[in-house]
């Protein structure tokens, strides 16, 4: 497993804790895990020694266009991908109208774009599918604080939908009514995107480990 961290400073408090936290999970189920803020480490060559990829809080707006052929590659040949909050962030407002745009990537996410988010607050995730291996083991709802992050539309009739947040829990920014949290894109063998992860806190959340640890181990998983 590839954890490659952002090097965002709002989101340094989460990294800093998230690497032991990682870490440990790698070692408590027997994995081998790198972590790191470079993002150099997504090239063809170094990806092609791990099983899956973790996008921490990595925008994708901040890899360059080699290091996004790199990635897409990997998820296309089958490999697995779980990206974390920040990761989830498409939409053309984040580059100069000169960047190239990497609408694969936007597709991957079930073709939305990101929304400004409302306070940070606590509120609900409705998990929706209670058997898929990401989300099996955790309760029917579950309370944290987070951004809860929105888009411009939901991305159910895309993607598999795992998990919702219930808008009636916190204050929306623009309520999006359908507000899916986590989902998969199917069109790939292993790609899952998880919306909540902004505090740090959440590393020593029960449902949030949980929910991490069998998101890397169903992305990682060969059968």
């Amino acid at each position: 497993m590839l954890v490659v961290a952002s090097s965002d400073r709002d989101h340094a408090p989460m990294i800093a804790r998230a690497e032991s936290f990682l870490l440990g999970i790698a070692a408590e189920n027997h994995f081998a895990l790198d972590f790191t803020r470079d993002p150099n480490r997504i090239n063809d060559a170094t990806l092609a020694h791990y099983q899956a990829f973790v996008q921490l809080q990595l925008a994708p707006f901040d890899m360059s266009p080699r290091q996004q052929q790199a990635l897409q590659r990997y998820i296309e040949e089958g490999h697995g991908w779980v990206g974390v909050h920040a990761a989830g962030l498409p939409g053309r407002q984040f580059i100069d109208p000169a960047t190239p745009y990497w609408q694969w990537f936007e597709d991957l996410m079930g073709g939305i774009v990101y929304s400004p988010h409302p306070a940070f607050q606590k509120g609900s995730v409705v998990v929706e599918d209670r058997r898929h291996p990401v989300t099996r083991n955790l309760p029917e709802s579950f309370e944290i604080s987070d951004e809860w992050y929105e888009f411009d539309k939901s991305p159910r009739p895309n993607v598999h939908v795992l998990a919702t947040a219930d808008e009636s829990t916190y204050k929306p920014n623009r309520p999006m009514g359908d507000h899916p949290m986590i989902w998969t894109n199917e069109r790939y063998r292993r790609a899952v995107y998880i919306g909540i992860g902004h505090a740090p806190a959440l590393c020593d959340d029960p449902n949030f480990i949980v929910l991490i640890r069998d998101a890397i181990l169903w992305a990682a998983s060969s059968d």
